[in-house]
């Protein structure tokens, strides 16, 4: 086997890896869900910290911060991409411990053809008319559980939406993801301790009076925060990205199968109804991208071929 093929299996076992955590993190937070939302949302950012610090140090990659930190303007959109981070992880915890993980599912499932439309008009990116049809039939899918059933997928939506222009603002920024994710988490660190120091009241906001496993539990939120990227990273870095994007449907499927198999969420007409056609747009928007993807590499075997011949 040569090393670009094991390279390649390395990268499929990271993406496998990456987006199962994803897709199971939902069982972390049901264990600590008499916390409430927020202040989960403080211990991830608070430990992240942490973590991705200690590693910056034992990578060796603190020069990388003063550059980023020196510009405004990326500072400003890193600020900007960042509460849309926090609003999304605070708003999936939150659905997660009020039994809306299937809301949560729906969002992550309509993310990838969200990612398809932003490309279109914001990055200039050309769309298929297979895709096109893909993006009218989740849309078509949402506004039939708004006007058939009147219940508008608020969660979903916001999951999808905020995490999607998350994506297209840390997309143009020459940040790494490491780095970046550090200053995230250094950005809304000092909102956090303020919070956890002066306002938070619950039962378990002191570490002191919490048994030991709970606050085990608690600091290994940013373990399930940057363990699940650094998977991601180093998928990235060894898979072709069109490849890496056909691993993103696990998590949102263990999700769902968590939500219906393991927490008895109630899969209600409206929902199923519209989880069938984004299936069906999913189903329709790979099987094109697999076709495109053979007829590139052809095309690139035969322009090669080409070029050795002339």
């Amino acid at each position: 086997m040569t090393d670009d093929a094991v390279r390649a299996r390395h990268g499929v076992f990271f993406a496998i890896a990456a987006y199962t955590l994803w897709g199971i993190a939902p069982v972390y937070f049901k264990l600590i869900a008499q916390v409430p939302a927020f202040e989960i949302l403080a211990h991830r950012i608070i430990w992240a910290f942490v973590i991705v610090l200690a590693l910056i140090i034992g990578l060796r990659r603190l020069n990388r911060i003063g550059p980023v930190m020196r510009n405004p303007s990326h500072m400003l959109r890193l600020l900007v991409a960042t509460l849309l981070l926090g609003g999304n992880w605070f708003l999936f915890i939150w659905a997660v411990n009020n039994n809306h993980m299937l809301d949560a599912s729906l969002g992550y499932y309509i993310n990838p053809l969200l990612n398809v439309a932003i490309g279109m008009l914001f990055f200039s990116e050309r769309m298929r008319a297979i895709q096109l049809v893909a993006i009218a039939m989740a849309v078509t899918g949402v506004l039939i559980q708004i006007v058939s059933f009147g219940s508008v997928p608020w969660i979903a939506l916001t999951l999808a939406f905020s995490f999607a222009i998350y994506g297209a603002i840390r997309k143009r920024l020459p940040v790494d993801s490491i780095t970046g994710l550090w200053l995230e988490t250094l950005l809304l660190l000092p909102m956090m301790l303020i919070y956890m120091l002066m306002f938070a009241d619950s039962a378990t906001s002191d570490l002191t009076a919490n048994s030991w496993g709970l606050n085990g539990l608690l600091l290994l939120a940013g373990v399930v925060t940057t363990v699940p990227l650094l998977c991601f990273t180093a998928a990235a870095q060894r898979i072709r990205y069109s490849t890496l994007g056909f691993f993103q449907y696990i998590g949102p499927s263990l999700m769902f199968i968590l939500a219906v198999a393991v927490y008895g969420e109630p899969l209600a007409a409206d929902k199923l109804v519209t989880f069938v056609i984004i299936w069906a747009a999913l189903a329709l928007y790979s099987a094109d991208s697999l076709i495109h993807q053979q007829r590139q590499r052809r095309a690139n075997k035969q322009a090669v071929i080409r070029n050795q011949q002339a």
